[in-house]
């Protein structure tokens, strides 16, 4: 039997930019990408804890270090800049695995700077 869990998220980092002139996507800083090990065009849900909107998408390198959460082409009428979402994204898993399960989350500030 399979499993989908969570395999990590980005805790309450703040919506930075809206591009409807986009194909679509989420862009995340690289930074962030990699402690939630995170890969570029990997799927990903985003729930917007302000609207209460949540939608799946996929990610695209940001540059590091500048706390880049960007959502793009359709996506970017569901969110506000400023917004506080929460990136998730999923792996499956056997009943082994699930047992001992830890995802990783990443808890950012107001600027989307890890906080550990």
């Amino acid at each position: 039997m399979q499993f989908e869990m969570m395999f990590s998220k980005i805790h309450r980092a703040t919506v930075t930019d809206a591009n409807l002139n986009y194909k679509g996507s989420i862009t995340i800083d690289e930074e962030l990408m990699k402690r939630a090990g995170l890969s570029e065009f990997q799927k990903v849900d985003v729930v917007d804890i302000d609207n209460g909107e949540r939608l799946s998408t996929y990610v695209i390198k940001g540059p590091g270090g500048k706390g880049d959460i960007c959502l793009n082409g359709a996506a970017a009428r569901k969110v506000q800049i400023g917004d506080k979402v929460i990136i998730i994204a999923y792996a499956t898993v056997d009943a082994k695995e699930k047992e001992n399960w830890n995802p990783l989350i990443v808890q950012v500030d107001e600027h989307n700077h890890p906080r550990d």
